[in-house]
């Protein structure tokens, strides 16, 4: 969390190595998708991409929620698929609501 706060290169590097790694704490790996969400640097995209379908609650959830925060449009697509296809409704909506702020309609996201 401190990490986050502080942001700078080397915030945003170990953040981006916590959530990438499978072996963390799933907390952990939470509340670092979290604090890169609050930092907004586009590095981040592909491991918050990959967060997606981490184990765990937290982690899915802050990730959707980081990548409609940062606002790169590669992560349409993959948050289209995640809310389509997840059983989880908090992880559905923060999907829903990244799209949004992504610009994307969620009358258009298919339903299961």
């Amino acid at each position: 969390m401190k990490l986050g706060m502080a942001g700078g290169e080397e915030a945003v590097h170990a953040l981006i190595m916590t959530v990438r790694n499978e072996h963390e704490d799933l907390i952990a790996r939470g509340r670092a998708a979290l604090m890169l969400g609050n930092l907004r640097d586009i590095r981040a995209v592909d491991s918050l991409i990959k967060a997606l379908d981490a184990p765990g609650f937290q982690t899915p959830v802050y990730a959707a929620e980081a990548l409609g925060k940062i606002g790169d449009p590669r992560a349409i697509e993959p948050l289209l698929l995640a809310a389509a296809n997840s059983g989880n409704d908090t992880f559905r909506k923060a999907a829903l609501e990244a799209l949004k702020r992504l610009g994307h309609d969620p009358e258009r996201i298919p339903m299961e």
